[in-house]
């Protein structure tokens, strides 16, 4: 096995409000497979196996942390760690975080860090390309990876970098000069035309001391904040849990705004900047317009994905995620289907989807927050019906999980093994079911659920009451941590 020389930081706190219905508050789009079978999440590590790496390290919302480790349990790492931001500050207090424990022991190693909702084409490129710049990263530069443009793009930032046409055929790091602003059409074409530009990827490679003594010198009130926030964290298990009161106290600022863009002028700090040209079939995977470039598309210029029927239609994304979509006659036009939620909108105007979410946010419509089918640390439901008193779901529990004791003050509820073994609490009797057996819950009974086989456990469950919110819920004990 290749010595470890790089501890991958792969930042995946983001909402990506943008991607909705299918990314949603509660399972966001970097925890979503939007490309594939595996998440982008997933994705993102994948694409890193085969270099000198260490124990990656994520950076995570502690809202997603069961999700997320569920996820990386399925990659079969030998060795991971979940850093929970217990607010969003952005990506400088995430990354300074990162670095304070990776240095914990005292090492100093090279950070790989990247967002976790990236698309990569070609992952041997990209690993050839981090492998042009390790050097640099390792002697004391901070080297960040300049996408070659293939349009002129008004949506991205730029960087520009003191660069022949050799050098980008080549891949060599060279010189970056300056980061630039999102341009105008006019400045694009100008940036592409002159062959000195690239997209600007948001992935950097640098050692942790690197990073901290630039945070240290651009943004003091950053670095002491995370300081404190890794000094108390809280170590159990799965889960690195940053103190939440240092944490907030942190200003919340992005890699870029925070020490990238003031970085080539700061000649006392004496930190090297190279940029490593980067064709690689790259896309930030921000928003529908931006799927529909990564994904393969066909003759007429479709990106489908799912049971999708198309006539006379060209240059659309059509995503069916439940049932059959069937278009006819449309032009540039994105239709994504869910289990409880549709989105129809011209290509060109899919940026305004987060103006839907905040309008549903402030209307309190629970498909910002969840999907139908929720995930959970001991597997997931999902709400098949519901109407006036009732609700059914359909609950999977994995092998061996639990969940908690619990009791609700306004539902009853009938439990019906479809497969597997259950052991159900029931006041103060223990029982095993089996396939086709089933149990009645009492309103205000303490009970439990848990699966004591070798195959996952699935159940139908009936509830009924006066109010059905999955707020009803009053836990006494919980083997994951949640509040009682």
């Amino acid at each position: 096995m290749a010595e470890a020389r790089i501890i991958p930081v792969v930042l995946s706190g983001g909402s990506g409000t943008r991607l909705w219905p299918v990314s949603r508050e509660q399972h966001p789009k970097q925890l979503q497979p939007l490309l594939g079978d595996g998440s982008l999440l997933q994705d993102t590590l994948q694409r890193l196996q085969g270099l000198p790496l260490g124990a990656p390290v994520v950076v995570s919302n502690q809202e997603y942390r069961f999700i997320t480790a569920e996820q990386l349990r399925e990659l079969r790492l030998p060795k991971w760690s979940l850093l929970l931001e217990p607010a969003g500050r952005n990506t400088a207090p995430a990354l300074t975080a990162a670095a304070l424990y990776a240095i914990r022991d005292g090492a100093d190693p090279v950070l790989l860090t990247t967002p976790a909702d990236h698309h990569v084409r070609d992952a041997a490129a990209f690993r050839a390309a981090v492998l042009r710049g390790l050097a640099e990263a390792e002697a004391g530069a901070v080297v960040t990876f300049g996408i070659v443009p293939d349009r002129a793009e008004t949506g991205y930032g730029y960087i520009e970098a003191r660069v022949g046409a050799s050098d980008t055929a080549r891949g060599a790091p060279v010189d970056l000069l300056a980061f630039r602003e999102k341009p105008d059409a006019a400045t694009a074409e100008a940036y592409v035309a002159g062959g000195r530009h690239f997209w600007n990827s948001g992935i950097f490679m640098l050692r942790a001391s690197v990073w901290l003594k630039a945070i240290g010198h651009f943004a003091p009130e950053i670095l002491a904040g995370c300081t404190r926030a890794v000094a108390s964290a809280k170590d159990d298990g799965d889960f690195v849990r940053l103190d939440a009161a240092a944490f907030a106290a942190s200003p919340a600022d992005s890699i870029d705004y925070a020490v990238m863009e003031k970085l080539p002028a700061a000649l006392a700090l004496d930190i090297p900047a190279r940029v490593v040209p980067l064709d690689v079939g790259w896309a930030d995977v921000g928003a529908w317009d931006a799927l529909w470039q990564a994904i393969a598309r066909d003759t007429d210029d479709n990106a489908v994905k799912g049971d999708v029927w198309l006539e006379d239609s060209h240059g659309n994304l059509v995503i069916a995620e439940h049932g059959l979509v069937a278009c006819i006659g449309c032009e540039d036009m994105v239709v994504v289907e869910t289990a409880d939620a549709v989105l129809i909108a011209p290509k060109a105007r899919t940026q305004e989807v987060k103006r839907i979410v905040s309008r549903l946010k402030a209307a309190g419509r629970s498909e910002v927050e969840l999907h139908r089918k929720v995930h959970r640390p001991w597997g997931w439901y999902d709400s098949i019906d519901k109407g006036e008193r009732f609700q059914v779901k359909r609950i999977v529990v994995r092998p061996g999980a639990t969940l908690s004791l619990q009791m609700h003050h306004h539902r009853a509820e009938h439990w019906v093994v479809v497969c597997g073994t259950a052991k159900v609490t029931r006041g103060d009797e223990v029982i095993l079911l089996g396939e086709n057996e089933s149990t009645y819950i009492p309103l205000g009974v303490k009970h439990r659920l848990e699966n004591p086989g070798q195959i996952p456990l699935e159940i139908i469950e009936v509830q009924s009451g006066s109010y059905l919110g999955e707020d009803d819920i009053v836990r006494f004990e919980d083997n994951y941590g949640r509040k009682q």
